[in-house]
């Protein structure tokens, strides 16, 4: 490309100088005057014949972008290249799919996404109120300490049930008509020591007369619905049912049926297993039925569910426990307020769908058995009254007798009065360690 010498010569400077026609460059007195100045070594490392090729490189590149703003066609030709380029590196392929990825936004976060991951203490009262705490507010102590109280509660109220779990733990909400709901333990309502919480039946969106009796959390090994765990069901009708835990892992806020039950029907207990427990089943006719929970095959859903216990006319399971080792004893109640505590052992183990055996002795003196639960020597419990009275008192203090017997005095009724139910209670973390997880359990007792 020609290149005219005159028309990028640096102002000031006289025609006679610069870069002449002949291919040469004069120097000018002044540019020679520097040059003379400069050290030897700086001299000799001048490479003329380099210079003066980049010095016409420059021109030439001045000179064509100048002809490309004069010249619109040469500006239409460059940008059409230029896309067409582009097109080729970044357009889609013959099968259309894109080269380029959608990615998620922070618009798509959920709440749950905005949750740190953080162990909860959670405590739900006899009366139906629940919330949740952080671990850290609790302290580690000895077995035989007395802890921190949980939570505040009113005079006829108690902790029944206390779980640690992480804040995107699953808690299953099983009502007395037979569905499940589902509740993070993030969206438990969180409060105080000093804080009773909030009914826990606000919180879905149940019939009239249904109430949630039956609270499970997915902790520890039940934390991914896995399908070698199960969920088993008990209802008043001495039905029983074992469903896989993967079944319950779609959640929906209107809930789902987890058991259909007969007309009149009603859930009375749900537990996680893993398959090789017994399971324990007590009516209110003074019989229990211990039998290997493999003897109930897994069903769906919407199944009923099997013969669990044959009942009297006029009877009904009121209790359903899972056996969890030897060490424990079964504590029954009547209505009369007569009981005991009988070790584990001495209920054994028979087919499901028997008569049972007897797990305390049937009497005008004692009346229809209300309550059976497990527990140990040192726990306490909370013996309840048709007319709201509350007497607590330790495992302990209770005698233990064999199954045939009538039982002792558990509380003195008034004339009128009934025994309406015994339940363990649970009111401090004494044993929770800081920082711990735990699998459903409930926290040791106050001593």
């Amino acid at each position: 490309m020609h290149v005219n010498p005159p028309a990028y010569r640096p102002d000031g400077l006289d025609r006679e100088f610069g870069m002449q026609g002949d291919g040469l460059y004069r120097l000018s007195e002044t540019q020679a005057q520097e040059i003379l100045q400069m050290r030897l070594q700086r001299l000799t490392g001048l490479e003329q014949d380099k210079i003066v090729a980049e010095y016409k490189d420059v021109m030439a590149e001045i000179d064509d972008l100048l002809d490309i703003l004069s010249r619109p066609e040469r500006v239409s030709t460059i940008i059409s290249e230029e896309l067409i380029t582009v097109k080729q590196e970044f357009g889609q392929t013959k099968l259309g799919a894109r080269r380029s990825q959608i990615e998620h936004n922070a618009q798509d976060l959920g709440t749950e996404d905005l949750i740190t991951p953080t162990d909860m203490v959670v405590t739900l009262s006899h009366s139906g109120y629940i919330k949740s705490q952080p671990l850290s507010e609790y302290r580690s102590q000895k077995r035989g300490g007395r802890g921190k109280q949980a939570t505040a509660t009113k005079e006829d109220d108690w902790i029944d049930q206390l779980f640690i779990a992480n804040t995107h733990d699953w808690i299953l909400c099983f009502s007395n008509r037979g569905r499940l709901y589902w509740l993070k333990v993030w969206e438990v309502p969180s409060g105080s020591r000093g804080s009773r919480g909030k009914p826990i039946v606000n919180m879905f969106p149940l019939a009239e007369g249904e109430k949630i009796n039956v609270v499970l959390p997915l902790t520890g090994e039940f934390r991914s619905f896995p399908a070698d765990h199960y969920v088993f069901m008990a209802t008043a009708g001495g039905t029983v049912k074992k469903t896989t835990l993967d079944e319950f892992s779609n959640p929906r806020k209107a809930g789902i049926i987890a058991v259909d039950l007969d007309e009149g029907d009603y859930l009375i207990g749900a537990a996680l297993t893993d398959g090789q427990h017994d399971v324990m089943l007590f009516s209110d006719g003074g019989k229990a039925v211990r039998f290997d929970e493999s003897d109930v095959r897994p069903m769906g859903r919407n199944a009923r569910g099997v013969r669990g216990m044959m009942l009297e006319d006029g009877q009904s399971v009121i209790a359903m426990l899972v056996a969890e080792d030897e060490s424990q004893s079964v504590l029954t109640a009547t209505v009369n307020g007569y009981g005991k505590r009988t070790p584990i052992g001495e209920y054994t183990r028979h087919g499901r769908g028997t008569k049972g055996m007897i797990a305390i002795q049937q009497s005008e003196r004692n009346g229809k058995v209300v309550a059976a639960t497990l527990a140990h020597t040192d726990d306490q419990i909370m013996l309840i009254t048709d007319k709201g009275v509350l007497v607590r008192t330790r495992v302990a203090e209770i005698r233990e007798m064999g199954r045939a017997t009538q039982g002792v005095t558990l509380i003195s009724l008034d004339d009128g009065d009934e025994l309406s139910g015994l339940q363990r209670i649970v009111e401090n973390d004494a044993n929770v360690p800081e920082g711990g997880e735990a699998d459903s359990g409930d926290a040791e007792p106050a001593a």
